[in-house]
């Protein structure tokens, strides 16, 4: 039976875990800015969550999830992720808008009713930004691809996932077309960003922005973006 923890305590696991898979591991900086909280509340959550056998912390190493902890927060993730779905495909939330509301949504997700969703929204793969959704059983599948910002030029790229869900930078990047399954050519590069082409308008990334977003090389590159 999995331990009972509070939805602070659930917010701080999926983070970890997001923090975890995009850098290896979470510090303390780095999770304060994803909860928006101050450092000394992370210090404080953190022994909790220790305490409960879910992470484990190293001086100047960071934080990792146990394998108690992960399983914890794929169970998180799973319904934040179909609760996304839910609010766009059902409720027709727009893609780049619907995860600060499943943040709140997830909380109120039982097992069953997760079960219930999952198959009303037909068992879906992915979140609406392309980020795969576990199954019940704890497993995830990631497709292999890598950061826009390591594209090469004038080739062709479809937009795997984006790995930021924060609010204002989905919002720039739909305002620009720039969504999983778009195509892509890159047209010019520099430290400081990219450009590129999307439906035949030219738009810049930074690095920041361009190292979210996720690209695989599309097979056939015969077509004009």
């Amino acid at each position: 039976m999995e331990t009972e923890i509070s939805h602070k305590a659930e917010d701080y696991l999926e983070a970890i875990y997001r923090l975890q898979r995009r850098r290896g591991v979470a510090r303390t900086t780095e999770l304060a800015h994803e909860l928006n909280v101050v450092p000394g509340s992370v210090t404080n959550t953190v022994q909790h969550l220790i305490k409960h056998g879910l992470v484990t912390r190293k001086p100047y190493k960071g934080i990792r999830l146990t394998t108690k902890g992960e399983r914890v927060a794929l169970r998180i993730l799973r319904r934040h992720r179909l609760a996304e779905r839910l609010l766009s495909d059902i409720l027709g939330a727009g893609w780049s808008t619907v995860h600060d509301s499943a943040c709140d949504l997830e909380h109120a997700l039982t097992e069953e009713v997760t079960r219930l969703l999952d198959k009303r929204l037909g068992y879906p793969k992915s979140c609406p930004h392309g980020n795969p959704i576990p199954t019940e059983s704890g497993r995830i599948e990631e497709d292999a691809c890598y950061p826009l910002a390591h594209a090469d030029m004038n080739k062709l790229y479809t937009i795997s996932r984006i790995t930021d869900e924060k609010k204002e930078e989905l919002l720039f990047l739909a305002e620009r077309g720039i969504k999983p399954g778009t195509t892509v050519r890159v047209v010019g590069k520099r430290p400081s960003g990219i450009d590129l082409l999307v439906a035949r308008r030219r738009c810049t990334l930074n690095s920041g922005i361009a190292s979210k977003v996720m690209i695989k090389n599309l097979e056939k590159e015969d077509h004009e973006t």
